[in-house]
């Protein structure tokens, strides 16, 4: 296991039942301080991706930044976000998808309480 993938579920394991998992709550994003009201939970882990769940309050706004070493892509479950990319925004409602590239600065306000679905490829613990 590598310090970028210390601390997520075991590569081994191919089923993960959903009580497997517990969600975490957040301080830290990319090393920047993060508000309360964020927590992930690291579904599974492969040797390219990591799957993860992520719970947003309403009124949470993300430090902007940018992770050199992975591509983030969210898929919205519920809520609404306000999605800011490399200065270009739009509101995200349930359904919506968008991609956080290598080095691209970003971050998001969360207009509701909201959960998305993330993939980081390769995987990496980017929260503290």
């Amino acid at each position: 296991m590598t310090t970028e993938t210390r601390g997520l579920p075991q590569s081994a394991k191919t089923f993960v039942a959903p009580d497997d998992v517990a969600a975490q709550p957040i301080d830290r994003i990319e090393g920047a301080l993060q508000s309360k009201g964020l927590s992930v939970k690291p579904l599974i882990v492969g040797e390219g991706a990591l799957l993860m769940e992520v719970h947003r309050e309403a009124g949470l706004v993300d430090p902007e930044h940018a992770h050199p070493d992975h591509e983030s892509i969210c898929y919205l479950v519920s809520g609404r976000m306000r999605v800011v990319i490399d200065g270009d925004e739009f509101i995200a409602e349930p359904g919506a998808t968008w991609i956080h590239r290598p080095g691209v600065r970003h971050y998001h306000e969360t207009l509701e309480d909201s959960v998305q679905i993330e993939i980081k490829s390769p995987p990496r613990k980017t929260w503290g």
